[in-house]
């Protein structure tokens, strides 16, 4: 995967850049929020997440848990961006936020 293909992941999910607050710009220009503003999505939603280089397999994993501390998922992306924003279109995808119901479609 890539940060281009996990910013679009997260826009799948309804996720806009209308609040610019917390945000920067991937090499190709496209705005997605920093890792310290995912985090902060993860405890509006009741969850913590814990980014963290992986050396030997040369990625960075995040990883999420719910209030309880029991883990609830994760993922691996090239660079702690990547996988921030990767871990966060993960969860809205779980919890199924800014996706219509089949019965829209």
């Amino acid at each position: 995967m890539s940060l281009d293909i996990a910013i679009e992941h997260l826009r799948d999910t309804g996720w806009s850049s209308l609040d610019t607050s917390g945000h920067t710009y991937s090499p190709e220009g496209r705005l997605y929020p920093t890792p310290e503003r995912i985090r902060t999505e993860f405890q509006t939603l009741g969850r913590s997440l814990e980014i963290r280089r992986i050396d030997l397999f040369d990625c960075w994993r995040a990883e999420w848990a719910d209030q309880n501390g029991s883990p609830e998922g994760a993922v691996v992306g090239q660079s702690e961006d990547e996988a921030a924003v990767h871990a966060l279109a993960e969860l809205r995808r779980r919890l199924g936020i800014g996706i219509p119901s089949r019965s829209q479609t």
